[in-house]
């Protein structure tokens, strides 16, 4: 029952957003690029600031990086022998290859382990954030309609400043820089609000797919790599990675996560199959009702 409870304010703010939609015609892709260039820098820059630093971000940033790396290359694979041309396979990427472990992933972690979990899922987050902010916006920008080239694509990646504001955040961490109170409430008012305008925009997203364009295999095989392959994946690192038994089981949950939202707004801003990715997204939230707790009866049985 509290698993549902935390699904509901999810389903509760998609469900704004398609509302909103389709009563009132939002322009979908100045909101899209408002949340990634004005709000998630901030938000960014909040969690690396106020987050400390340990030995733990080496290893998950193993475990992320390698993860998400994992995916692509298989993603790769199946667009090769599928003969997918690279925007359905950048745009797969985007589906399958970035979890939700933000405000899906941290409060189940939260429920199910406790605040020292919380610690675990919160560093995961963070990582999270900067792979988006990185490898999910080359592969944004790789898979534009626009066919831009690789010099285009490296230019969009440094002009993104999410990642600006997630590498400043560490800096002043680690230079013990004092930010002033008043600033910081500011910083934290706009990050906070990030959240719920990515998912605002994935419920107007959902809002304008045409169901009948869905590209069913692509969606299934988007769907297979992020709630099926990549938890087996993350077993495996589990099995490398000196880490104690509850960050295993963490880092095994985090991995079975649905599709993160913000690949959505980088579909919308970059014109890669915003419906494919978006589609995965929804879908995959609806099926982690049965998945996720699936996943916690093996590791917990």
């Amino acid at each position: 029952m509290e698993f549902v409870l935390i699904l509901l304010p999810i389903f509760g703010i998609f469900a704004i957003g398609f509302i909103g939609q389709k009563t009132l015609k939002f322009d979908i892709p100045n909101l899209s690029k408002l949340t990634l260039y004005l709000m998630s820098p901030f938000l960014a820059f909040n969690t690396f600031y106020t987050n400390k630093l340990t030995i733990d971000y080496a290893y998950l940033l193993i475990f992320v990086v390698g993860l998400c790396l994992s995916i692509i290359a298989i993603v790769y694979v199946i667009a090769k022998v599928m003969n997918y041309d690279i925007q359905d396979a950048c745009a797969m990427i985007l589906a399958s290859a970035f979890m939700n472990n933000g405000n899906y992933g941290t409060p189940v972690v939260l429920l199910i382990f406790g605040a020292a979990g919380l610690d675990i899922a919160v560093i995961l987050m963070v990582l999270q954030q900067l792979a988006m902010s990185t490898i999910g916006v080359f592969f944004a920008a790789r898979g534009s309609s626009q066919n831009a080239g690789m010099k285009m694509v490296w230019q969009r990646v440094v002009r993104m400043p999410v990642a600006y504001g997630a590498l400043l955040g560490i800096l002043l961490q680690l230079v013990h820089f004092p930010v002033p109170t008043s600033v910081m409430t500011c910083v934290k008012l706009v990050g906070d609000a990030a959240i719920p305008t990515i998912m605002i925009v994935l419920g107007m997203q959902l809002a304008v797919i045409s169901f009948r364009r869905i590209d069913i295999p692509k969606v299934s095989i988007s769907l297979i790599l992020r709630l099926l392959i990549s938890p087996m994946i993350a077993v495996l690192f589990t099995l490398i990675l000196p880490v104690d038994t509850m960050t295993k089981q963490i880092m095994i949950l985090l991995a079975a996560m649905p599709t993160a939202a913000n690949t959505t707004l980088l579909a919308v801003q970059f014109n890669t199959k915003p419906d494919l990715v978006s589609s995965t997204t929804f879908i995959s939230t609806v099926l982690s009702i049965v998945t996720i707790p699936t996943i916690l009866w093996i590791l917990f049985s």
